[in-house]
């Protein structure tokens, strides 16, 4: 299939059949272009195309090609995602019957071939997510029977060809152009029939001018969207009050201008409009009380980003069905009105970043399903209300940034299903209630720094065991550090900065199996720092100034800036600390050597009936060479016979005992050692930590399960596993280039990928995501997708790994088993973790089961984190917002910053700068579109696994290259 020679011969024998009398197969010019039109084509081995390779099967049983009833001519041609290589051949023009063409997701290249303009049947054409570049060819407006056609997502650049719309027909009904780099404006003229036009999408293009009045012609539009244009003027009100049959009007991030009501009042009509979003204009003046007559089918409405000031009407209350709201990042003033507290069916709530002020509505307990309330920094202030207790469904809370004053509610508590609580930059005082530490249900994070809080940490805090991160810096603590928060196993980030703690550093918070940033500068504190926190392999971003800390310290990771002020550290390893001086030590070490000959001995004879006891009952043998094998019953020693048997051990003297030095990283619920067999092959041992914890063995199972169903060249393999009752380890191969973290934040702080190589490793990820939502076994949700868990190998290729939170969304018995026959205890995350502080998609935090969907944002919150170099925690707790919505202020106006410091710092110069700048610019918004809040509108892992691979494709072709 990769060789034209090959297509050539071919040719010669299919075109020789048909000299000789082949009567049942299509047409001479059908057969003929079809070979012409592959013979230009490469595809992976193994493609489905292979069919085509064969003279002695008919065209008509060809993959892809359906025929008429007569077998006589090619009716449809449809190779949509078959990774097809190549340019469009003119020479398809030469199927005259053919009604549907369809070669989307593939890699085509080139230019449009202005001869499909004379297909004159064709009903449906679709070109989409290639890379096809150039003009749209006016000749597709001489397709009078279109009625579909999609050339989205390429490179198309350009004006829209008059001809697409205005051709004499009016049976053209769906339109994508969009996410392109198409401009001008949309060609669309009076005289322009389009009475059947309902759906038009031209996003994510460069489209300019006011939206043409003719769109008002198109009575049954149900689809407009014009999103991240250059449009302008005032918002269309004159057209979309002829359109009664809008359901979605997208016209966010355009620079639309002018005040709400006419368009508010011109869609009044639309009686069945669901989504409506103008986020991202410049719109002015005030919302209008003609909201109120928005129709009563309006579920979501988005008016964030704008230049919106006045007070929030009452009127908006007549929104009945309404369960998104978003006003944030406006100049909104005033109070909260009463009435907003009636939308009953309000999920999701956004009115931060505006001038509100007063109290905070009491009546807000009485929105039932309330999941998300974000009033942040605005000027709210008097106390919190207690009835945020009766809110059974509310998930985020976030209120920081106002001017709250009071206590923190004891109420809160009853927030059973609260998992993001953020009160930080408050005037809140008093003491931490102690049912309020109790809160267990967080599970992402707590906030409640820079406020005036006082009096010791209470040891409930310990309560919190799911959090990752806890942020009470900036207060007026006192006390001791309560020992009891090193129960909080799942915590990332710790912060106690900023307040007047006191006594020693607790040794447990340095055993924290995640624990990642820790800051305890500007305190009290005293004595030596424990050695836990020197050892502890996840440990990273520390800070210890400001303190009265003693003693010998080495941390190989951390310089001085972390020890400021602490008169009593010193360190050889640590430039700009005193050294320590080697204390000399001769009969001071005599006792405790003769203490520990005392306990062996002892030990050695209390032994020994032990020892004859085993043996008698042949049980000494077993204790110390037990296989590595996953023992839980018959079954799955069968199943395991295809991995290599090896000993207990073996595997410790692989690891020089499972040594600290070994240990090369930590997974979720594990330490990692690196190791060398006695046959010289290296391999990562990831033994389980907690092993006796219910939830913790039953990720054990559930990382093995997954392994073992699961096989793609970007997943992790896994070699073997060892499951005992005192000890269970997965046997991995080791990869040599660590992990993503690695690169991207190296200890000299210089990253070292550039734009080339990270499209290559986003490229991998995608792909295996991919393969896990669509192709294996069952579906299965990676839930923690994160730098650290992507490793690479050798040759740089990014490999998956760490499913010890995986999910299993589809549940197929048949095909995905456990070795006991039960798949339904792999099924669920219940009670875990649904990935880290940062990477979970928003719906995690309204309650809603671990999806595909939400590794689709994991994906995007990595791929932006990757452009912008900012890690996702520094975003929450240094903006105080997401990754997304930090990104997402800037776009589309303030982006040539960032993009400017990625081409400089790591733009490789081979090739051209308006290639990468367009690529980053687009990768931009392909990581905006993953990470969008709403789960049903963010892409498919296979959509955008095949958006990085066009673009790896396009960046190592000879075209991608500069020739300056």
């Amino acid at each position: 299939m990769n060789s034209q020679t090959l297509y050539s011969l071919f040719f010669c024998t299919v075109l020789f059949s048909i000299v000789s009398g082949d009567k049942t197969a299509p047409t001479f010019n059908d057969r003929a272009s079809l070979l012409t039109f592959i013979s230009g084509i490469t595809s992976d081995p193994g493609n489905f195309l292979q069919s085509w390779n064969s003279s002695a099967i008919p065209v008509c049983n060809w993959t892809g090609i359906t025929c008429n009833q007569n077998q006589d001519s090619v009716l449809e041609l449809d190779l949509s995602g078959a990774s097809l290589h190549g340019k469009i051949s003119p020479a398809i023009s030469k199927l005259s019957r053919l009604t549907v063409l369809d070669l989307s997701r593939n890699f085509f290249e080139g230019g449009i071939p202005g001869e499909i303009g004379y297909l004159s049947e064709i009903q449906q054409l679709s070109l989409s997510s290639n890379l096809l570049r150039g003009r749209i060819p006016m000749e597709l407006g001489f397709l009078s029977k279109i009625q579909y056609l999609d050339l989205g997502s390429n490179m198309l650049t350009g004006d829209i060809p008059k001809s697409l719309f205005c051709n004499g027909t009016s049976v053209l009904e769906y339109v994508d152009l969009s996410n392109n780099s198409i401009s001008g404006p949309i060609p669309l003229t009076e005289e322009c029939e389009i009475n059947e036009l309902r759906y038009l999408l031209v996003w994510s293009n460069k489209l300019t001018g006011r939206i043409p009045r003719a769109i008002a012609n198109s009575s049954k539009l149900k689809w407009l969207d014009l999103e991240v244009n250059g449009f302008e003027g005032e918002l269309p009100f004159e057209i979309v009050k002829n359109l009664s049959n809008l359901q979605f009007v997208y016209l966010s991030y355009n620079r639309f201008s002018g005040p709400l009501e006419p368009f508010f009042s011109a869609l009044s009509n639309s009686s069945y409009l669901q989504e409506l979003e103008l986020a991202g204009n410049r719109l002015i003046g005030k919302i209008p009380n003609a909201i109120g007559n928005l129709p009563k089918s309006l579920v979501q409405l988005h008016l964030d980003d704008n230049q919106i000031s006045g007070e929030i009407p009452p009127d908006i209350s007549n929104l009945l069905n309404l369960t998104l709201l978003n006003l944030s990042r406006n100049f909104l003033t005033g109070k909260i009105p009463h009435e907003l507290c009636l939308m009953e069916k309000l999920e999701r709530l956004y009115l931060s970043d505006n001038l509100l002020s007063g109290e905070i509505p009491p009546a807000f307990g009485n929105i039932s399903r309330l999941g998300l309330l974000d009033l942040s920094r605005n000027r709210l202030s008097n106390s919190i209300p207690d009835t945020f207790s009766s809110l059974s469904q509310l998930r985020s809370l976030l209120l920081n940034n106002n001017r709250l004053v009071g206590a923190i509610p004891m109420s809160l508590a009853q927030c059973v299903n609260l998992e993001i609580l953020d009160l930080s930059y408050n005037q809140i005082s008093g003491l931490i209630p102690s049912d309020f530490a109790r809160l267990n249900s967080l599970k992402l994070y707590l906030n409640i720094s820079n406020n005036h809080l006082n009096g010791p940490l209470p040891p409930e805090l310990s309560k919190m065991n799911m959090v990752l991160a806890m942020d009470l810096s900036s207060n007026n603590f006192s006390g001791k550090i309560p020992a009891q928060l090193g129960s909080c196993i799942a915590l990332e980030l710790l912060n106690l900065s900023g307040n007047a703690l006191e006594g020693p550093l607790p040794d447990s918070i340095g055993h924290l199996p995640f624990l990642e940033t820790f800051d305890v500068s500007l305190n009290k504190l005293s004595g030596k720092i424990p050695v836990s926190f020197q050892t502890s392999p996840k440990l990273r971003h520390l800070n210890f100034s400001f303190n009265n800390f003693s003693g010998n310290i080495s941390f190989p990771f951390l310089d001085i800036g972390s020890f400021l002020q602490n008169p009593g550290l010193c360190s050889n390893s640590i430039t700009g600390l005193p050294n320590c001086k080697k204390k000399r030590q001769k009969h001071s070490i005599r006792l405790p050597i003769l203490l520990t000959l005392l306990a062996i001995a002892t030990f050695g004879m209390f032994m020994i009936p032990v020892v004859f006891k085993l043996k008698s009952k042949k049980k000494f043998s077993k204790l110390f060479s037990r296989k590595i094998v996953y023992e839980e019953g018959e079954e799955h020693e069968r199943n395991e016979q295809n991995y290599p048997k090896i000993s207990y051990p073996e595997l410790m003297a692989a690891t020089d005992g499972f040594n600290r030095s070994n240990l090369i990283g930590t997974g979720q619920f594990g330490q990692v050692y690196k190791g060398v067999l006695k046959d010289n092959t290296n391999i990562a041992v990831k033994v389980i930590s907690y092993a006796k914890s219910t939830e913790i063995l039953g990720s054990f199972k559930r990382e093995c399960e997954v392994l073992r169903n699961t096989r793609h060249r970007n997943l992790i393999r896994i070699k073997t596993i060892c499951s005992r009752p005192d000890f269970q380890a997965l046997v991995l191969p080791l990869m040599q280039n660590g992990s993503l973290e690695d690169h991207l934040y190296p200890s000299d702080g210089l990253s070292r990928v550039d734009l080339v190589q990270m499209v290559r490793i986003l490229s991998d990820v995608a792909e295996g995501l991919s393969y896990l939502h669509h192709y294996a076994p069952v579906k299965v949700a990676h839930c923690d997708l994160k730098p650290s868990n992507i490793l690479l190998d050798d040759d740089m290729n990014a490999i998956v790994s760490d499913f010890g939170i995986a999910k299993l969304v589809k549940e197929d018995p048949e095909k995905f088993q456990m070795a006991s026959g039960e798949a339904a205890s792999v099924s669920s995350t219940d009670g875990l973790l649904c990935g880290s502080i940062g990477y979970i998609a928003p719906e995690y935090g309204m309650g809603r089961r671990a999806s595909t969907q939400g590794d689709v944002y994991s994906f995007g919150v990595l791929l932006l984190e990757m452009i912008t170099r900012k890690r996702p925690t520094d975003v929450v707790f240094h903006e105080g917002s997401s990754l997304h919505e930090w990104v997402k202020s800037h776009y589309p106006h303030k982006l040539e910053p960032i993009i400017k410091e990625a081409l400089v710092n790591h733009g490789p110069m081979s090739y051209s700068n308006k290639l990468l700048h367009d690529m980053v610019l687009e990768l931009i918004e392909l990581g905006l579109i993953c990470t969008q809040n709403n789960p049903s509108t963010r892409p498919t892992m296979l959509d955008v696994a095949h958006e990085m691979a066009t673009w790896k494709e396009y960046l190592f072709s000879r075209s991608g290259l500069s020739t300056d």
